[in-house]
């Protein structure tokens, strides 16, 4: 029996999450897609984690983003689920219901189908949402590579569970 559910670097740096924000004292939310729910279990992993993590929203599909999270209809069907637009609707779902300081979205594309010449497998959008922050919103569309091999599903969002984490270091 493996002593950790998580690959090292996920756990390495989920134990970095929890460590630096802890030491800060800040709480996080996340609202998740594509990875659904590997970054809150990724955080979950880590001894202390209720010291930051406040809750977790999977969203995957477009009801639940508008039902639990508030993005609307026109947002979706506008710019799509994968987009910044839709992202930072999420984000900004996710810090307004909950006691987060950060809140952080994940939605993509993980395949082996659903991608489109615009949107392939392996695109996946990010946003950051800080609590009372003043200025544009944090939003990133990123292309992982490795989606359409053996494996590639998991290795999106493995990619994508690393980049969200990253985004939620101080």
């Amino acid at each position: 029996m493996p002593n950790a559910l998580l690959p090292d670097d996920i756990a390495a740096l989920a134990e970095r999450v929890v460590s630096e924000n802890t030491a800060l004292g800040r709480k996080l939310a996340t609202a998740e897609s594509c990875t659904g729910g590997l970054v809150a279990g990724a955080i979950t992993e880590i001894a202390g984690s209720s010291a930051v993590l406040d809750r977790g929203f999977v969203t995957y599909s477009n009801e639940a983003k508008m039902e639990m999270l508030g993005v609307s209809r026109d947002i979706i069907e506008t710019f799509g689920a994968v987009s910044i637009a839709c992202a930072w609707a999420m984000a900004k779902g996710a810090l307004e219901r909950s006691k987060a300081d950060v809140a952080v979205a994940i939605s993509g594309v993980a395949g082996p189908g659903g991608g489109t010449a615009l949107k392939p497998v392996g695109t996946v959008v990010f946003a950051r949402v800080v609590r009372n922050s003043v200025g544009e919103p944090e939003g990133e569309l990123r292309f992982f590579e490795g989606g359409d091999g053996p494996g590639g599903r998991a290795e999106i969002r493995r990619q994508a569970t690393l980049c969200a984490l990253e985004l939620l270091l101080p």
